[in-house]
């Protein structure tokens, strides 16, 4: 197993996962299949490099910010690793938010130069304005007639800009990139990585536990300002000479079965949310996903009658994990042909792990984030050295494998009783007529009780609501039952896919 120890002191991430390509003699291979075709090493080496020297013509430097805020794109792969190969650090936002939230990212990573593109230009501009920092706001796929005082084309530059540029001496303790947290417990905080973040969890994750190849192709439903997606689209996969997929548009299961048909992936990375709505598609029975070797499944506990559902459905295994920003990426997974349905499987090599005597799982590997960005409270609570409260939940078998309980600050006090809404959800999610739902703490007569948000698959009544109370008491002790059901269309997630928890309190 490769080890801190064993990674070169000078370390560049795009020298790692780009220029290594092209140099080994894979530059003809294809590295990303987007709206318009394949882009080669090669080429994508030649539009790194042109990237790198239009940011650093534009005043970024080493050590400096760089906010990429654009569609999934060849552009967006290529900027990332152009700033990473002059030593900038990296953080990127979704691409749907409103004005207000792009301010918060444009002053909390006091960003110097920011790139949008055609559809987050509008907001991100109207958050611009009042940015003390911001000295270039780089635009993809806009004309130059569009664009505004301190807006600057980002094609016509590239086109001007060298193909060959040298990479910054980092080393592997430099600042690389934010991983920013997914935001369900309060506003999004920066978890700060160094270069050997990146590489530590490929070659433990990506090679030790997904066994990643040259021939795959892999496809994310999470968009790639995702770390967990961005990842396994376009740095893992080029540790080995493999492809991603890119698409701009929102992610919905009939765009994922149009780009499953079009280029025939071998791996789907997953969120349970977007794997429940494709089973429950009307189409689903029509689909052929016989291409995929797997699916990696994280970002929330994937529930054994899901994971049934979708393995009827599809017949392609689901490798559930978890993972952080705080620790990179996946440090919990269940094995290729090694699957414990309903738990998150067990610990990646290179990580240790303890539950603590409330439950909540402490974690410690090489990959830990050096610190919460602006925030020194919440980093000497969460951090201690490579040790990460992950305040999380878990049980742990005999054999190893961890079965995830809920969040610690999710829990419900029912009569005197810490409930675990996870525990309820999943009991729910049996129901046949159940598709999603959610459970919350909620006021009743001065006591808090838990109540279900629900997403059913046919007609809704009271004599269902009455159903699913009975069918949960039947599982769990009586005190764990929903007091109240309510029926919703949809349940809100956040940017990442994740439930949105505070939307339903």
């Amino acid at each position: 197993m490769i080890t801190y120890d064993d990674l070169p002191r000078g370390l560049n991430l795009a020298s790692e996962f780009v220029d290594r390509n092209v140099e080994e003699g894979r530059g003809g291979r294809t590295a990303v299949i987007g709206p318009h075709g394949a882009t080669t090493y090669a080429e994508l080496a030649a539009l790194m490099n042109r990237a790198g020297n239009v940011l650093r013509e534009l005043g970024v430097r080493v050590e400096e910010r760089v906010l990429l805020i654009l569609g999934d794109s060849v552009e967006l792969v290529a900027l990332w690793y152009g700033a990473q190969k002059i030593g900038a650090v990296t953080a990127e936002a979704y691409t749907f938010l409103e004005p207000k939230d792009y301010a918060h990212y444009l002053d909390y990573t006091r960003a110097g130069v920011v790139v949008a593109d055609a559809t987050t230009l509008g907001p991100v501009r109207q958050a611009a304005s009042s940015s003390r920092w911001l000295r270039h706001l780089l635009v993809v796929g806009a004309p130059d007639e569009e664009l505004r005082a301190g807006e600057v084309a980002f094609e016509p530059l590239a086109a001007a800009a060298p193909a060959e540029l040298e990479a910054a001496p980092t080393t592997k303790d430099d600042v690389a990139l934010w991983k920013f947290t997914t935001g369900s417990t309060g506003q999004p905080k920066a978890a700060v990585h160094p270069q050997h973040s990146s590489v530590l969890s490929f070659h433990w994750y990506a090679r030790g536990v997904l066994g990643i190849r040259e021939d795959d192709v892999v496809l994310a439903v999470p968009k790639l300002f995702f770390g967990y997606a961005r990842d396994l689209v376009a740095l893992y996969p080029f540790g080995v000479g493999a492809a991603g997929i890119v698409f701009p548009e929102r992610t919905t299961p009939e765009r994922i079965f149009e780009l499953v048909a079009a280029h025939r992936p071998t791996v789907l990375v997953q969120v349970p949310t977007m794997m429940a709505a494709m089973v429950a598609h009307p189409d689903a029975g029509r689909q052929d996903l016989s291409c995929l070797r797997l699916c990696t499944s994280a970002g929330e506990a994937l529930p054994r009658e899901l994971y049934e559902r979708w393995q009827a459905a599809f017949g392609v295994e689901v490798l559930d994990g978890i993972g952080s920003s705080e620790l990179y990426h996946i440090y919990i997974s269940n094995r290729p042909g090694r699957v414990r349905p309903g738990t998150v499987g067990e610990l990646v090599p290179g990580y240790s792990a303890e539950v603590a005597e409330n439950g909540e799982l402490v974690v410690e590997g090489d990959t830990a984030a050096l610190l919460y960005w602006g925030d020194h409270a919440k980093t000497k609570a969460t951090f201690s050295g490579d040790r990460v409260r992950t305040g999380d939940l878990f049980e742990r078998s005999e054999e190893g494998f961890f079965t995830y309980r809920g969040r610690a600050d999710d829990l419900i006090k029912v009569g005197g009783i810490w409930v675990a809404p996870a525990e309820i959800e999943d009991s729910l999610l049996a129901h046949p007529d159940v598709v999603e739902c959610a459970v919350v703490g909620a006021e009743q007569d001065g006591l808090t009780v838990p109540r279900a948000y629900v997403v059913t698959r046919g007609a809704r009544s009271d004599d269902l609501a009455t159903s699913l109370q009975q069918h949960v008491r039947s599982r769990l002790s009586p005190h764990k039952y929903p007091r109240e059901v309510r029926f919703v269309d949809e349940l809100p997630k956040t940017p990442s896919g994740k439930l949105d928890r505070k939307a339903l309190r």
